[in-house]
């Protein structure tokens, strides 16, 4: 038997439930679930806040990691320790809540060595992002040593990620932050520098004061209109969010005037090979510097009450699963 969180139909609030494995749909690679994690999207879908799941019967969680029972395509091997994300999991897919699951072999990479189950759990989709992120702006030209990096949503999952890959990999990240309070949290990512939100707020110019050489930007709208007026000629900018805004009040002066480039950075349809060098970054910026300082471990069973607590702003760093 299987337990898996599910909800049965639209409106359903979902709970615990002991199913046959016959009941799994997905791929032909059998995965015992070993670890998840509560993102901000899990939250909302469990405690029924926004309608994430839009297929039924559903299971929630945006990740999955675990090991490889068997595989019929022949891609994996028993006990080959893997790691799923995107390709609408928890959405459209059955998730990450649940003692095993099926998924498709091109959903799924093979966790690199000394890369254990709860970190990759703990990175996740943010991390993947913030990785993918950060190897767009090096295939597009990012030298070593070029000048400063800017990161919006510094504190979030992908801000923080940003800001540990980004100096594991010898960058000077500058964190953007509304809470001015968590500037020791952010320097202990990574970041060199802070700069306050407010100051990318407002409507942006067509061209300001050059300030960067490159950014990740998670909030879309003003602040990455701002973000691009003030980018050093030549300079590159990966969007991979719209927490603040989903437009994108700004001109076509800096990237006519300065050579400035906009990359669309997804995780959700990202190709494996993509996927596998992004989880390689990881693996060894993880190596070199544990994560201990921002997992929290909990049991599956406690999913409800802690997705309320991370709605409710009571929680910190990111919460992983296990059985």
């Amino acid at each position: 038997m299987v337990k898996s969180w599910i909800f049965k139909e639209k409106g359903d609030a979902g709970g615990w439930v002991e199913h046959p494995e016959s009941d799994l749909p997905g791929g032909s690679v059998l995965v015992d679930v070993t670890h998840s994690a509560i993102n901000y999207k899990d939250a909302l879908s469990i405690t029924g806040r926004a309608p994430i799941s839009r297929k039924f019967p559903m299971v929630p969680g945006i990740d999955v990691v675990g090991t490889v029972r068997e595989d019929a395509s022949s891609a994996f091997k028993p006990g080959d320790r893997v790691v799923a994300t995107g390709f609408g999991l928890g959405e459209t897919q059955w998730g990450g809540y649940t003692t095993t699951a099926r998924l498709k072999p091109e959903w799924l990479v093979t966790l690199p060595d000394g890369l254990s189950s709860r970190d990759a759990a703990a990175v996740g989709t943010a991390g993947l992002t913030a990785a993918l992120a950060i190897d767009a702006l090096e295939a597009y030209g990012l030298p070593l040593g070029s000048g400063e990096i800017v990161v919006s949503g510094a504190t979030g999952g992908v801000g923080s990620f940003a800001l540990r890959l980004l100096n594991a990999a010898g960058y000077h990240a500058v964190a953007m932050t509304g809470r001015p309070e968590e500037e020791a949290y952010l320097k202990a990512q990574g970041a060199k520098d802070i700069v306050a939100r407010s100051e990318f707020e407002g409507d942006a110019k067509p061209l300001a004061k050059e300030r960067w050489t490159a950014g990740i930007d998670v909030a879309g709208g003003k602040i990455l209109a701002n973000i691009l007026s003030t980018m050093k000629y030549g300079g590159s900018v990966a969007a991979c969010g719209l927490a603040a805004a989903m437009d994108l009040p700004t001109s076509v002066a800096p990237f006519i005037l300065r050579g400035v480039s906009l990359l669309g950075v997804d995780s959700v349809m990202a190709p494996r090979e993509k996927r596998a060098a992004a989880w390689k970054r990881i693996g060894d910026a993880i190596r070199a510097r544990p994560l201990d300082d921002m997992v929290f471990e909990h049991k599956f069973d406690d999913v409800a009450d802690l997705a309320k607590d991370l709605l409710a702003s009571k929680s910190k760093g990111r919460m992983v699963l296990s059985w």
